[in-house]
């Protein structure tokens, strides 16, 4: 299935969190944060979206720094996806 997002929307795959700290430690799944980190798999075209017109500043490759909990998770093809809005990206990760 392909997902083609609407407007100012993109569709990002969250990128794995470290599973240790930089000392050594190993961290067990509970105490892992979500991770913040993603890569963009598809952008929608941008246009005039609540009265503003919204130019798309991302490109799919990127990886961008995104808002803790923005977005909806969905699941297509046994991936896991999240579709949020530009404005929920706070950075692009060079």
């Amino acid at each position: 299935m392909n997902i083609k997002p609407l407007a100012d929307r993109v569709v990002v795959k969250m990128l794995e969190a470290e599973e240790t700290t930089k000392s050594g430690i190993v961290l067990p799944g509970s105490a892992k944060e979500k991770p913040q980190v993603a890569e963009i798999v598809a952008v929608g075209p941008g246009g005039i979206v609540d009265g503003k017109d919204v130019i798309m500043e991302v490109d799919v490759g990127d990886h961008v720094l995104i808002s803790k909990y923005a977005g909806t998770e969905v699941k297509v093809d046994n991936v896991e996806l999240t579709i949020l809005r530009q404005s929920d990206i706070l950075a692009i990760v060079e």
